[in-house]
């Protein structure tokens, strides 16, 4: 079964093809609070560009994996592959569930469980990225990012690092994301985003306080290389 069909199985089979609430149904600007760990990895409105994900402007009724200049994944490029559009039901069921609404996604999040919570950042994502809000455009990493990026990782001592790691990330976990072979400008980003606490996470946000540049390049080039 091909990954196009093995997605619409998922679509099928996940529990979560219930229509969701519409974006006029939810509070933007509680929607704009809840948005705040989005931020991390997406930017939306004026001035908005692809960061570790894409930008958001337009989400609402945009055809999947469609703007231009952003390496998708593959799962998350062939899922829409034939036209499928992030509308409302769409949205909603993709922030419940990433990995089993789209399985095999790049993104590492695990999902906002609660409906009124989705409707709320549906309605804030529509009001506050217009389709014409920014043009597509890609961004270079921060420059903290990029002086990491350009130290050369210690694969080995990443390795040895790396079992806090995994006692979370086990390869093939279906709540907490697999995080090997993550492109390595995705995964220092997020431990940036975390260590500056840009993105919220209590655990992550202890573990990374106790990292360095070095730590976060041996690990960036241990988890890019592992299978």
């Amino acid at each position: 079964m091909g990954r196009p069909a093995l997605f619409a199985a998922a679509l099928a089979g996940s529990g979560l093809a219930a229509p969701g609430p519409a974006a006029g149904e939810g509070d933007p600007a509680r929607g704009e609070t809840l948005f705040r760990p989005c931020a991390a990895c997406h930017m939306i409105g004026p001035g908005a560009v692809n960061r570790i994900g894409p930008h958001l402007n337009g989400i609402l009724d945009r055809p999947i994996a469609s703007v231009e200049g952003f390496a998708y994944s593959d799962a998350m490029s062939e899922a829409g592959a034939g036209g499928r559009a992030w509308d409302d039901t769409a949205l909603d069921n993709f922030l419940a569930a990433p990995r089993n609404y789209v399985p095999g996604t790049a993104m590492v999040f695990r999902g906002v469980h609660d409906a009124g919570d989705r409707a709320d950042l549906v309605a804030y994502m529509d009001a506050a990225g217009t389709p014409d809000a920014a043009p597509a455009a890609d961004a270079a990493p921060s420059p903290e990012v990029a002086a990491i990026l350009a130290l050369d990782g210690d694969a080995a001592y990443g390795a040895y690092l790396s079992s806090e790691c995994t006692a979370c990330h086990a390869a093939g976990g279906s709540d907490i994301p697999a995080i090997d072979g993550l492109p390595p400008e995705l995964f220092a980003a997020a431990l940036v985003a975390y260590r500056d606490r840009s993105r919220d996470h209590q655990v992550m946000n202890t573990v990374t306080a106790r990292l360095g540049d070095e730590e976060i390049a041996a690990l960036t080039a241990h988890f890019a290389s592992a299978d």
